[in-house]
């Protein structure tokens, strides 16, 4: 099946072109951002070799949608989605912090967590508890670029202010908006009947100095969602919850010996797979939003996009 796994497109007034491991972010004018959703895959901070058909809309879709939902509560970049795998908004200054919070003893936290580890990022975690638990309240546990700007690291609030790398007044902004966010995501899984378990959130300053969300929000990719039925019945049996993210396929790279680590292979990903990955891709998308997926037309993914783009700016 056809994928886009990479761009190279020209669009007039272009100045830059930033390559994320799953999205590809052109610089228009110094005033507009045009963010291209790929159908790459990510695991452990490592792209994969191939890519999911349709994970890139699915991606964009579902981010554009709790833009829209949660505008109301904070602002963010997005002006529109010009393309089903594109969105458009205001160019913006990162936070060089990916604002993580947590309100279950889930993932990376259940991992550091089972090491015997009590703090994480400068937060202390409750003694006795079991994986998936549900914090007493949620905690933000920030992460942070290494310097060579591949993997993630935890960071705690204190040292973020101690290096200088946000300042408090914008910090307190921050954290501020991110429990809002949560807040609201946490109510409109409920709706669906799930749990928002953890996601992460990014920020960034436009020229005039106003701190806007950007990014993606609630996606498989920034999230990790449990089914709320059943729930307290599995934590009760010490079970494994039902979830709804791509840990399906970190649970595989590991059941494969591949966590990121040096001198580790990637696993060979068959078509089956993949199939099986876009499968669950969009089963997560039909959940989440609450509606039936709508396959765009993929014969030549990168004609589209940029005939749309270009009828976009041309306005």
């Amino acid at each position: 099946m056809n994928t886009i796994t990479s761009t190279d497109f020209n669009f007039p007034g272009q100045k830059s072109v930033y390559r994320g491991k799953v999205r590809e972010v052109y610089n228009i004018n110094d005033e507009l951002l045009v963010m291209v959703a790929t159908d790459r895959l990510s695991a452990f901070d490592v792209v994969m070799p191939k890519g999911i058909p349709y994970k890139g809309q699915i991606l964009n879709q579902i981010a554009t949608k709790f833009m829209r939902l949660t505008e109301d509560v904070v602002p963010n970049w997005l002006i529109d989605t010009p393309d089903p795998n594109v969105a458009v908004g205001h160019l913006c200054e990162p936070f060089k912090v990916e604002m993580v919070i947590r309100g279950y003893m889930s993932g990376h936290a259940a991992r550091e967590y089972s090491e015997g580890k009590r703090i994480l990022c400068g937060v202390e975690l409750p003694e006795g508890m079991k994986e998936n638990d549900k914090f007493p309240s949620p905690i933000i546990t920030p992460t942070t670029k290494a310097e060579n700007g591949e993997h993630d690291m935890d960071i705690s609030r204190d040292a973020i202010l101690a290096n200088g790398i946000v300042s408090e007044e914008d910090y307190v902004i921050l954290e501020k908006y991110t429990r809002a966010l949560f807040q609201k995501g946490t109510e409109i899984a409920a709706s669906r009947g799930l749990i928002l378990v953890d996601t992460k959130y990014e920020f960034g300053k436009t020229k005039d100095g106003k701190i806007l969300l950007i990014d993606e929000i609630h996606t498989p990719d920034s999230s990790r969602y449990f089914y709320a039925e059943g729930y307290q019945e599995r934590q009760n049996k010490g079970e494994g919850q039902k979830q709804l993210s791509k840990e399906f396929v970190r649970q595989w790279l590991i059941a494969n010996d591949f966590q990121g680590k040096e001198g580790q292979v990637i696993p060979e990903m068959t078509d089956e797979y993949i199939e099986s990955v876009s499968e669950r891709y969009i089963e997560l998308y039909e959940k989440i939003i609450g509606e039936k997926f709508g396959k765009a037309d993929i014969s030549n993914i990168n004609e589209r996009i940029e005939k749309n783009v270009l009828a976009f700016l041309q306005k």
